[in-house]
């Protein structure tokens, strides 16, 4: 695991054996943490490996539009097949969506994007996705 300090967040990092990369934000996400947390999808992805994040969004504070702006600028170059998000707030859900969105325009590549209450059902979607990738070719929604 790996912790990553940037004003006033905290982005924890973890690769699981089982392929997926466990991103928990920690506060409000700055610029820094955003250009962290890029990072670790490109290496993933440079791994050849589909890249599938659970992101534990329960202590999670407010993406503000420079770290939006830094995950727009560097999606171009990080590649991203499956998110699930725990425990998102009503507000952060309806940022991390439009964000998404706005990147997937921008790119002309999009994922599908899940939110749970719970890391299990998380984890159990985003393996059947994996599962969904490697047999079709491209994740179910």
């Amino acid at each position: 695991m790996s912790d990553v300090d940037g004003k006033g967040s905290r982005l924890d990092l973890r690769e699981e054996p089982d392929g997926i990369l466990c991103v928990a934000l920690h506060g409000d996400m700055s610029e820094e943490t955003m250009r962290a947390m890029m990072a670790a999808l490109r290496r993933v992805a440079e791994s050849s490996r589909e890249v599938l994040v659970l992101g534990d969004l329960r202590r999670a504070g407010t993406i503000p539009a420079p770290a939006r702006k830094v995950a727009a600028e560097v999606m171009h170059t990080a590649r991203l097949d499956v998110a699930a998000a725990v425990g998102a707030s009503f507000s952060v859900r309806v940022v991390v969506t439009l964000t998404t969105k706005g990147v997937q325009l921008l790119t002309g590549r999009s994922y599908p994007l899940a939110y749970f209450d719970s890391e299990s059902e998380a984890r159990a979607w985003l393996l059947a996705q994996r599962d969904a990738l490697r047999a079709k070719g491209r994740p179910v929604a």
